[in-house]
């Protein structure tokens, strides 16, 4: 059973990690669709990413969870989720799944959308506390 999640994965910490073992343990195989440079700097401003696309990539494919990294440069994965037609979507805590465009598309072909618990940690929060001990 394929497995897709996507973000941006900018700094990574433990609640992604936490998060991409939660998806794994729902099939067989999880591919991830990471946000280019160009779309994290759309979602997240001009000073995002921190790491570069190849840097984050690197990272995602050292974790144990993860069989597979996708580029996207779109605001959202739903073109890749066509051309990949994972078995179910997984987002994280704080998505609902009647205000995602992706729910749609995967509903579509008969695919199942969940939206996984757990702490919900932020990477931008991560960087606002450094920016704001460099401050002090």
């Amino acid at each position: 059973m394929l497995i897709f999640t996507n973000g941006c994965f900018d700094v990574f910490h433990a609640g992604h990690a936490l998060f991409l073992e939660r998806c794994r343990n729902l099939g067989d195989r999880l591919v991830v669709g990471l946000n280019s440079d160009a779309s994290v700097r759309l979602l997240k401003g001009p000073q995002r990413p921190i790491c570069t696309w190849h840097e984050r990539a690197a990272v995602l494919m050292s974790c144990r969870f993860v069989d597979e990294v996708v580029p996207f440069d779109e605001p959202t994965p739903c073109e890749l989720i066509r051309r990949l037609r994972p078995d179910v979507i997984v987002k994280g805590p704080g998505y609902n799944s009647d205000s995602m465009p992706e729910s749609q598309v995967v509903l579509g072909y008969g695919g199942r959308v969940v939206i996984a618990d757990g702490p919900r940690v932020s990477s931008t929060d991560i960087i606002s506390r450094i920016r704001n001990r460099d401050k002090q």
